[in-house]
């Protein structure tokens, strides 16, 4: 190494309207608004991730959205009081 240092800076500072730009989420074509979300990590076997991308290309939608979907009825919101 040289030993030259070079002066990085300060870090910018945080855009608030870009910040809530992204957690509004983007309009897609059909309208739909698509959610902030969270990542789920899942370990299935390699044939059930092989049924799960052929069903959700026969329905002509990713993986993803049809999973989504899935668990939204599985486990759909309650709106009743306890």
């Amino acid at each position: 190494m040289s030993g030259k240092r070079i002066d990085i800076g300060a870090r910018p500072l945080a855009d608030p309207q870009a910040d809530n730009w992204i957690r509004q989420g983007a309009v897609q074509d059909s309208g739909k608004v698509e959610r902030y979300s969270a990542r789920l990590t899942l370990d299935v076997t390699p044939a059930l991730r092989t049924r799960i991308k052929l069903a959700a290309f026969d329905r002509g939608v990713t993986m993803a959205e049809m999973l989504r979907d899935v668990l939204e009825r599985e486990f759909a919101e309650v709106t009743s009081c306890r």
